[in-house]
């Protein structure tokens, strides 16, 4: 398969997102869930469902209605995005942390039972919403109800991880060969992070990710003062962010000629890279797609080398739903978009890992990494 060139997206022309549509999906699960209303304070969530971006919301959703709760500080921006967005709520600003209780208590009044997002809620948390804010109803957890909604993407979200993709392409393309002049680590990421921010992202999706030589072969290496030489392995593991939406990608590259076993690590994680992104379609257990990558490794004798899962979700997380792993028991559905990335972890060598995006379709997958996986630099 002939990698596409990136490009620099058109950030001003995405795909509009049905925002709006989101509190009406939520509310048909709850007979299933068996909850009248539901509690969210993952915020996270809260911008899924309502479009809002700031770090402090309450949101009580409703069969009739949704109560969005925050503070001040958000007075404006909370109207403007819940209206940009078509989200119907009703917003309320109380002064103190006892008002907005008493505000979602007198909107939960009627109920019978509210659920809240059990992951996201501490014990100390829950013994105030059963005994403070709900006393009258039966206050019970769920778990990953929003989560669950947020697996299928819709056109605007994956032109929005697709416009975050091409960012991150653009920037390793335009930068993988300063490795050949023997930067630190850090310095490299600096450089990978600020030219995916002058492309247009507003954040990096996590910190990135340089390792070379020896560094390689910790999977989650943070870049330090060590110096690229000439025989290192460097693992590239980077992305981008745009309007909250996460990239992904890893590209393993080699400086100067590898040694006969980083050559052979390289050609075995590729050739398992591809199995799994050729192994993604709807319908298919994510184990099977771990099972693909997993066999290729065993065979060459470095199956105790593969440390880590294949891969996972993304999407306004950096890890979401599902967990491509030989443990779950979840199938792709059309829609999801994961990640396909094994590799291998070696002392002495170093370490390989290769990554693609991917969206999930009904006889196989798109890639939304576009960068080629040439590892001379």
């Amino acid at each position: 398969m002939t990698a596409a060139r990136p490009v620099v997206p058109d950030l001003g022309s995405l795909t509009p997102m049905d925002v709006a549509g989101r509190l009406g999906r939520l509310r048909g699960t709850f007979d299933t869930i068996g909850v009248d209303a539901l509690l969210c304070t993952n915020l996270t969530n809260i911008r899924y469902l309502t479009g809002f971006t700031g770090s402090a919301a309450l949101l009580l959703v409703t069969p009739d209605d949704a109560w969005f709760v925050t503070d001040g500080r958000y007075t404006i921006q909370a109207g403007a995005e819940l209206g940009a967005a078509g989200v119907r709520a009703t917003i309320e600003v109380p002064a103190t942390a006892a008002a907005q209780r008493d505000v979602l208590a007198a909107a939960g009044a009627a109920l019978g039972t509210v659920g809240l997002e059990g992951d996201h809620v501490t014990w100390n948390q829950q013994r105030r919403f059963a005994s403070e804010w709900f006393g009258s109803a039966e206050v019970i957890p769920t778990a990953g109800v929003v989560e669950r909604l947020r697996l299928v993407k819709d056109a605007g979200e994956i032109d929005r991880l697709a416009a975050a993709a091409s960012i991150a392409d653009l920037a390793f393309s335009r930068l993988r060969n300063r490795l050949a002049d023997r930067p630190t680590e850090a310095e490299f990421a600096l450089e990978l992070d600020t030219e995916m921010r002058r492309l247009g992202a507003s954040d990096v999706s996590f910190e990135t990710i340089v390792a070379s030589g020896p560094n390689g072969a910790r999977p989650h290496h943070r870049p330090g003062r060590r110096n690229v030489t000439d025989g290192d392995l460097v693992v590239c593991d980077f992305g981008a962010l745009v309007e909250g939406y996460h990239s992904d990608m890893t590209r393993t590259v080699w400086v100067g000629e590898p040694s006969d076993t980083q050559a052979r690590m390289w050609e075995v994680v590729a050739e398992a890279q591809q199995a799994g992104v050729e192994a993604v379609a709807a319908g298919v257990p994510v184990a099977a797609v771990d099972a693909a990558c997993r066999a290729i490794i065993d065979e060459a004798g470095w199956g105790d080398a593969f440390i880590h899962s294949t891969g996972h979700g993304v999407g306004l997380d950096i890890h979401e739903n599902p967990r491509l792993a030989s443990v779950s028991d979840e199938v792709l559905e059309a829609g999801w978009v994961v990640t396909v990335e094994p590799g291998v972890y070696l002392e002495d060598h170093g370490g390989v890992r290769i990554e693609d995006m991917v969206l999930v379709g009904a006889g196989g997958c798109t890639p939304f990494t576009k960068t080629p996986k040439d590892p001379a630099v």
